[in-house]
């Protein structure tokens, strides 16, 4: 299956990430296999809230980048119902017009209740893009809230969408998403209120300076103003209108400078690291979850434990310390 993937076997492919994201037997020998093989696809991860034309920028995008003659792979995150647990998968309705295409690669997932705007494999189906060889790598989120910064430990670039006309210009400068942006997109840009929407994003910039996140157990953190690292980045606030392919090589431009001021102040390695911390203690943290519930917890201990807290005989923090003491 490697050699199949390294030779560009696109039904390989599919089939190595759908036993990625099904977790097979056979998905972690997998994926400690192709490991040595990653490490050279430029990740690109796209947020934003929903309507504010993500597809459309991702699709734009990828051609663009299509005509500078580099490989594409596309990961889109669909919302799962919580009810239903299905997805509609209707990011690949606004790509239909990359089909064809040997140079690009889509693959929809369904983020499956995870929080944070990614499924739980992200990582590692962004990983078996990689060994696949394509040079970019596009990551959309589901249409993520103001602290929905997951994509922040995956992508090396990332792009926030905002679009006029969805509200109070403050709620889209509001803080969670903005932190994490390295480049800021006013979509729609043909849209009344585009100039509005941009002047407000340039004032929230203005207000303080950029400090270096890291990933701390887990998570998106900020250190204090005192032992952060100021970032030299000046975000930039592009306008496009996607749906006519508007404003993607300033875009693009944008992408490369980014790519290379990570290059050339070692913000590159630092954020390396930094996702790969962040991945290892998220894994630590399940594994260790799931080996508990299965090894050291009954499940009538379990059920006995949440019948005493839905008669309020015992708070949840209690029931939780009880079980590691036990």
């Amino acid at each position: 299956m490697l050699d199949d993937l390294r030779n560009g076997n696109r039904r390989t492919l599919a089939r190595a990430i759908t036993q990625v994201e099904n977790r097979t037997p056979a998905a972690l020998e997998l994926l400690n296999t192709l490991y040595p093989y990653t490490g050279n696809a430029y990740l690109i991860g796209v947020t934003g809230a929903p309507g504010t034309g993500k597809s459309t920028l991702v699709n734009a995008l990828t051609k663009h980048i299509r005509t500078q003659h580099k490989t594409v792979g596309i990961i889109a995150v669909d919302p799962t119902s919580p009810f239903s647990g299905g997805a509609v998968l209707g990011d690949r309705i606004r790509m239909q017009d990359l089909a064809g295409d040997s140079g690009i690669f889509i693959r929809s997932m369904a983020s499956r209740g995870q929080l944070g705007g990614l499924a739980q494999t992200t990582a590692d189906v962004v990983r078996v893009m990689d060994a696949a060889g394509f040079d970019y790598i596009i990551i959309e989120t589901v249409g993520a809230g103001q602290n929905e910064v997951a994509i922040a430990t995956i992508a090396y670039t990332v792009i926030v969408v905002d679009a006029p006309g969805l509200g109070d210009d403050i709620q889209a400068i509001k803080a969670g998403t903005l932190e994490i942006a390295d480049i800021l997109v006013v979509n729609k840009a043909d849209r009344p209120g585009a100039e509005n929407t941009v002047r407000a994003l340039k004032t929230m910039l203005t207000l303080g300076h950029r400090q270096q996140y890291v990933a701390h157990h887990g998570r998106v953190m900020l250190h204090s103003a005192e032992a952060a690292d100021i970032d030299t980045w000046e975000v930039p606030v592009l306008k496009t209108v996607a749906l006519e392919s508007k404003g993607m090589d300033e875009l693009f431009t944008a992408i490369h400078k980014h790519r290379q001021h990570l290059q050339s102040t070692g913000q590159h390695e630092k954020r390396e690291r930094q996702r790969l911390e962040s991945e290892l203690l998220d894994r630590l943290q399940h594994l260790l979850l799931e080996r508990f519930l299965t090894e050291k917890v009954s499940p009538e201990q379990l059920d006995g434990l949440v019948r005493q807290i839905v008669i309020r005989e015992i708070a949840p923090a209690q029931a939780a310390s009880e079980l590691i003491g036990s």
